[in-house]
């Protein structure tokens, strides 16, 4: 499906958002995404990402400005509606948080449970999610003796497996190669195309290199750019080896 600017998932108005002492992390930032858009973030380290992105689950709050999700002014929500509207919302950690101690398949399966998906459509979701990305020879170990890409593929995993409609990944690719990063956006290429919303916050070029989709770009907490990424056609040496 492809993006409706006529309809908003995402809205930011005029967000400012600093840390003690003086780290001013995001000012004045506006911001509008597209119901079915993939964009991406991208800047270097500090430029205001992951904050972006915090804020928009609501583990962080603004200092000043409006965040609205899908019409709803999320700081203005009770605890328990935020709770229900974050199982709308697929969340790739750029730290995992997986549980360590439990099997992949009980890390794919939890969010499924607790939205009261049957136990027939969780079995076959979370294999048809792990051949996808190369793992399924993996569903029973636990998740804290994976690798470090391995884990990333099982939050990626995770955070698709309810079918939200909007997907926040931070870092998705960053500890993997170049077969599984095109595995990960192959899937969520193909959420996208179901009608989810999807941002990514990236430093990996290649991932928002290819395509036609819309790529911001962050620095000291200000958009600094932002335009429309069209297909182009990278030369060998532009390609990680």
């Amino acid at each position: 499906m492809q993006e409706n600017s006529n309809e908003v998932m995402v809205e930011l108005i005029k967000i400012r958002k600093f840390y003690p002492p003086d780290v001013k992390a995001l000012k004045d930032v506006s911001l509008s995404v597209a119901k079915g858009e993939l964009l991406f973030l991208t800047g270097l380290s500090g430029a205001g990402k992951t904050s972006l992105l915090r804020l928009l689950y609501r583990v962080e709050h603004p200092d000043r400005g409006l965040v609205e999700i899908d019409g709803m002014d999320i700081g203005r929500l009770s605890g328990k509606k935020m709770q229900i509207l974050r199982r709308r919302i697929g969340i790739v950690y750029q730290n995992f948080k997986l549980l360590s101690k439990q099997s992949v398949a009980r890390n794919i399966a939890l969010p499924m449970e607790i939205t009261g998906r049957q136990k027939s459509f969780i079995r076959k979701r979370t294999r048809d999610l792990l051949e996808r990305l190369g793992l399924e020879d993996k569903i029973n170990t636990k998740a804290g003796d994976l690798s470090r890409g391995e884990q990333q593929r099982v939050a990626v995993a995770r955070s698709l497996c309810n079918n939200p409609n909007l997907v926040l990944a931070d870092e998705p690719t960053g500890n993997l190669d170049a077969e599984n990063s095109d595995r990960v956006m192959d899937l969520f290429n193909e959420h996208r195309d179901q009608g989810a919303t999807i941002l990514i916050a990236t430093h990996d070029s290649r991932i928002y290199g290819l395509g036609k989709h819309r790529v911001v770009v962050l620095a000291n907490g200000h958009i600094i750019g932002a335009g429309i990424k069209r297909d182009p056609s990278p030369s060998n040496e532009d390609r990680p080896q």
